[in-house]
């Protein structure tokens, strides 16, 4: 069974970069789904750009149902490790269960809910024609792996409670090379064996990954933890604190993908080369997040567990080590992306138009990164620690008074992507520093009198 190891007096490198490193492999799996479906349907002989199109703004509204939901894994991670560090984890330990069938039902209401209207919703962000029916086709089939995505999110978070990031590596190692593989396989097809299925195939191969990636959660939590996966009532009494992290992660995630939508609206109004350039971009900042999101998870495990345990010193610690860690990996980001900036782009498409567009916003994308880093962490730390009021308020005034009005502005100035990007930057900095100074005001004053 997996083994807890207690917090030495002081939190170090080698203690983060134990739960960070596996949890930057693992939280890429679902970018990295993502952006194998755009490589290779980018790739095609048939449909490219108006697949890659299709595939952008379905993985945006795909990402946001499953962030939405999603938050499941922020919500058990804070219980469970708070519990442990204060060394009652026996008393939640039906509670992961319990979420994981609240949301997994839920997720069945979605798709009953979203696939008979697939085109209207769509059509929302301003799809049309050729791209509208690819976008239908797509989601259409891999909606189906939405409940088996949900699944692997709630058991992940009951590892990173129990402070173990490495079981959920493996797993996200398993779901993302059979996607790569599957991916190949069912897009282009094998001669005489398997038809090309084009971007129905990516669709199948993502359902498919994420399939197995469920099955080997249910096996690894079983296996290596005492956290049963049978549902037993009544509920534990942690669960109104439980649906009351997710409400109000439910209210912040729709903030950020209100942005997200506009983003991809007004990229999808410029026209079908501006909205597959975008969706490279978009995939790319979403594969730096992901990269960030392990120092993030590290802040998030081990801040949880040190406020249980009431050890504010280390945890004003922690904050200072993931301040400094998460300059550093933003720039290294940054500078990789900049030495690799053409390579990248020929990736995805040889579309020149494409490229052109591509190539005028990455930079954008690169230097955001290390803002990305800070505000991403701390995103972490206050889930952690269960501030998930707190989280909602900034994520809404962030989204509502600052990106908003600065897309509508930077549209009217004719900016196309880059204006979008601009956008994204300073909702970044309105999400990230209102959270330092909170976090600072807060457990400064008790690290100095404990």
């Amino acid at each position: 069974m997996l083994r807890i190891s207690p917090l030495s007096a002081s939190i170090t490198l080698k203690q983060i970069n134990k739960l960070a490193i596996p949890a930057l492999i693992s939280g890429v799996s679902e970018p990295i789904l993502s952006l194998t479906d755009a490589a290779i349907i980018g790739n095609m002989d048939y449909g490219a750009t108006q697949s890659l199109a299709a595939v952008g703004i379905v993985t945006t509204f795909m990402s946001m149902l499953i962030w939405v939901l999603g938050q499941t894994r922020s919500a058990i991670s804070s219980i469970v490790s708070q519990y442990l560090g204060a060394d009652r984890l026996d008393e939640v330990n039906n509670l992961p269960a319990q979420a994981i069938f609240l949301i997994t039902s839920l997720s069945v209401l979605i798709i009953i809910g979203t696939y008979p209207f697939a085109a209207q919703i769509f059509k929302i962000y301003n799809a049309s024609g050729v791209i509208l029916n690819y976008s239908i086709d797509y989601y259409q089939i891999r909606v189906f792996g939405f409940p088996f995505t949900l699944f692997t999110i709630a058991v992940f978070g009951t590892f990173r409670g129990l402070q173990n990031t490495y079981y959920p590596m493996l797993i996200a190692i398993a779901g993302a090379l059979a996607n790569i593989v599957l991916d190949i396989v069912l897009v282009y097809g094998v001669t005489d064996v398997i038809p090309a299925m084009h971007i129905k195939g990516a669709a199948y191969a993502s359902v498919i990954a994420q399939t197995i990636m469920a099955l080997l959660s249910a096996y690894y939590i079983l296996k290596k933890t005492n956290i049963p996966l049978l549902v037993k009532f009544p509920f534990n009494p942690e669960i109104k604190r439980f649906i009351s992290m997710i409400l109000n992660l439910f209210v912040r995630t729709i903030a950020l993908n209100i942005a997200l939508y506009f983003g991809t609206s007004f990229a999808t109004k410029y026209g079908t080369t501006y909205i597959a350039a975008y969706t490279i971009a978009i995939n790319l900042w979403f594969l730096g997040a992901f990269l960030i999101d392990g120092y993030a998870s590290a802040g998030n495990i081990l801040s949880g567990k040190l406020f249980g345990a009431k050890n504010y010193k280390n945890l004003i610690d922690l904050s200072n080590k993931l301040i400094k860690y998460g300059i550093i990996i933003g720039i290294v980001i940054s500078v990789t992306g900049a030495i690799f900036y053409y390579p990248i782009g020929n990736i995805f498409t040889d579309d020149k138009a494409v490229l052109d567009e591509f190539y005028n916003v990455f930079w954008i994308i690169l230097a955001m990164q290390p803002l990305c880093a800070l505000a991403f962490i701390f995103d972490g730390v206050f889930k952690g620690l269960g501030k998930m009021q707190y989280l909602r308020n900034v994520l809404l005034f962030s989204t509502l008074f600052i990106f908003i009005p600065v897309i509508y502005c930077v549209d009217t100035l004719d900016y196309k992507l880059s204006g979008i990007f601009i956008a994204f930057t300073l909702w970044i900095i309105a999400r990230g520093l209102p959270l330092i100074i909170k976090f600072r005001k807060t457990f400064k004053p008790l690290a100095q009198n404990t």
